[in-house]
């Protein structure tokens, strides 16, 4: 087995993505920069819904960071071309990791599968050729790497697509109504949209979308289906581009197909004047090391950050919890309100929070529907009012839709949300639940 794993091979396929991975990093942050995206994060805001613990992690003032995401966008040119290229990928892992640490409100999966991406990059030798660091240090230069590089690769995409297919199996899903709610309205030509409203068309979308993720990667890995399997990836991801407009997420999807065919094959199409390779005079570069103390744990915990949400009391759907980092990706569509009520404690009377907290429209949408945000945004009332003297409490009045179904009252209405603790593993009885029949179940 270990001897398979460090069997050498050709390593164009991991150049070839070194090169896809570096573009998709300069258009990920140079992009946020052109459609506005950071603005509306990052500069607008009074503040961001960060991470919970990370509270210290707030935006650089002015146009600082405008100045942090050109700096990403020129380290993922350096990616690219192969300059620098650990301290420029590791620079990169930093500064996206903590952009994504920072801000919540416009949270997105593919988000964290770059960092993911960046830390597995980090380890691997994607710059031993057609790279700047080869040109500059020949001694560097090499044709072949152990199979074990595109195995994590492969593995890594693999625990992706089946966390996706496994959240998939509920009733919204199986019976179309979230693939339709979707739909609605996605084309401005009418009888493409009459197409979308169709039951046949939304079912259609839902079970092939099941299919899609729990077929693609055998497919890919098996020779004879492996072509129809990479056509069908590019019809799902265009479309997904297209209808959905998930940014980099399609096309980075798409680029993983490069460690599915032979490496041969691969230096074939973007190598052509790439040697053979030549097991006898090429060295083995093997790094057990990384593979035994690195990748072996981070695979552990990439299996059971998807199923902790299982662990947890109540329905994931519903209460947020071990949603993120699970790869529960376009699933389900939430929609609410939320009314705060801030209580003076020494005289009872009701306070207005808008007087020292500004939010913006997406800051106002994650407060109308997200439990976790709706306690952030209590705390920083709190110590806001605490500045000027005053303690008080913090009641949460929030009803919450799931997939356009009736709305119920996702928090204990009692409880004072300034005083709550936030539960990182397990449930927050301040969040209530529900039996399959819509009843309340009381906490014990």
């Amino acid at each position: 087995m270990m001897k398979k794993l460090f069997q050498p091979i050709d390593n164009a396929p991991l150049i070839i993505f070194r090169i896809f991975f570096g573009f998709l990093l300069a258009a990920e942050t140079f992009g946020a920069i052109l459609t506005g995206w950071v603005n509306e994060n990052f500069i607008k805001p009074q503040f961001t819904f960060n991470h919970i613990g990370m509270d210290w992690l707030q935006p650089l003032p002015g146009i600082g960071m405008y100045l942090y995401f050109i700096t990403m966008g020129i380290l993922g040119v350096l990616v690219m071309i192969g300059y620098k290229y650990r301290y420029s990928l590791s620079a990169y892992t930093v500064l996206w990791t903590l952009t994504y640490w920072m801000q919540k409100t416009s949270y997105n999966n593919h988000y964290y599968m770059l960092i993911l991406v960046c830390l597995i990059m980090i380890f691997l030798p994607a710059n031993r050729y057609a790279s700047v660091d080869v040109r500059q240090n020949p001694d560097i230069k090499r044709l072949s790497m152990p199979k074990w590089c595109s195995l994590v690769m492969i593995l890594q995409v693999a625990i992706v697509y089946f966390f996706a297919t496994v959240s998939k199996f509920y009733p919204d899903w199986l019976d179309g109504t979230f693939t339709k709610n979707l739909l609605v309205n996605k084309s401005p030509i009418p009888w493409i949209q009459e197409i979308f409203s169709q039951k046949w068309f939304y079912l259609f979308i839902a079970y092939s979308g099941i299919a899609f993720d729990l077929l693609i990667i055998p497919m890919l890995l098996w020779k004879r289906t492996r072509t129809i399997a990479f056509v069908a990836s590019l019809i799902f991801h265009l479309f997904n581009a297209v209808t959905l407009q998930i940014g980099i997420f399609p096309f980075f999807a798409l680029s993983f197909a490069v460690f599915f065919y032979p490496p041969e094959k691969m230096r074939k199409i973007f190598f052509r004047k790439k040697p053979i390779l030549d097991l006898e005079k090429e060295p083995v570069y093997e790094n057990k090391s990384v593979l035994l103390y690195f990748f072996l744990p981070y695979f552990i915990i990439q299996i059971l950050l998807p199923i902790r949400h299982w662990f947890i009391k109540g329905d994931v759907l519903w209460t947020e919890e071990g949603h993120r980092l699970s790869w529960r990706m376009m699933l389900r569509s939430r929609t609410g309100y939320t009314v705060l009520k801030v209580i003076d404690k020494k005289t009872n009377a009701r306070l207005n929070f808008d007087s020292i907290i500004r939010l913006t429209q997406k800051q106002y949408n994650s407060i109308s529907d997200k439990p976790d945000a709706i306690w952030q945004l209590a705390q920083r009332i709190k110590k806001e009012y605490a500045k000027k003297g005053i303690d008080v409490s913090i009641y949460a009045d929030t009803f919450v839709s799931i997939n356009g179904k009736p709305t119920k009252q996702l928090i204990d209405p009692s409880v004072d949300l300034a005083s709550a603790e936030w539960d990182y593993f397990f449930h927050n009885e301040w969040i209530l639940l529900y039996d399959n029949q819509g009843n309340k179940i009381e906490s014990k």
